[in-house]
């Protein structure tokens, strides 16, 4: 039995920090990021035709290839993001499910940025391995 999105947020979100800590393929892509910037990131699933509830949010601390936090949140100006990514519950869905790469949906405008386009392209290998890690995580939508 899977873990239930957006139902069981938290344990998701656990789930996904301990695969990253595990990856020995994410400590390498990911070494550097948030070294002398601030590489943590808000992860916002919006409502959208499929999902009519609140919106989910993820802060993750991201530094040197480790993710030390890992935490959903109910309001995004508590707590300090260096960036965000943003889209509708369906195409998380379809980057949860290994569908969409986390760059390609942002150069199709599936998702949208806040933040540095320029360091999230430099790291875009870390950001293929994180996608993979999350499509591990054995996943229930209840939309």
């Amino acid at each position: 039995m899977g873990i239930t999105l957006p139902e069981n947020g938290q344990e998701w979100i656990d789930e996904w920090k301990e695969l990253l800590n595990e990856s020995e393929r994410y400590t390498e892509a990911g070494e550097g990021w948030g070294v002398d910037f601030d590489g943590s990131f808000l992860f916002d699933i919006q409502p959208d035709g499929t999902y009519d509830g609140e919106p989910l949010q993820f802060y993750i601390e991201l530094e040197d290839g480790t993710c030390h936090e890992a935490t959903e949140i109910d309001d995004e100006d508590a707590v300090d993001w260096g960036f965000a990514y943003r889209g509708p519950y369906e195409n998380w869905k379809g980057l949860i499910q290994g569908d969409i790469g986390a760059i390609d949906g942002l150069m199709s405008g599936k998702f949208e940025l806040d933040g540095d386009m320029q360091k999230v392209l430099q790291y875009s290998d870390a950001a293929t391995v994180m996608t993979e890690n999350a499509a591990e995580i054995d996943t229930e939508f209840q939309y």
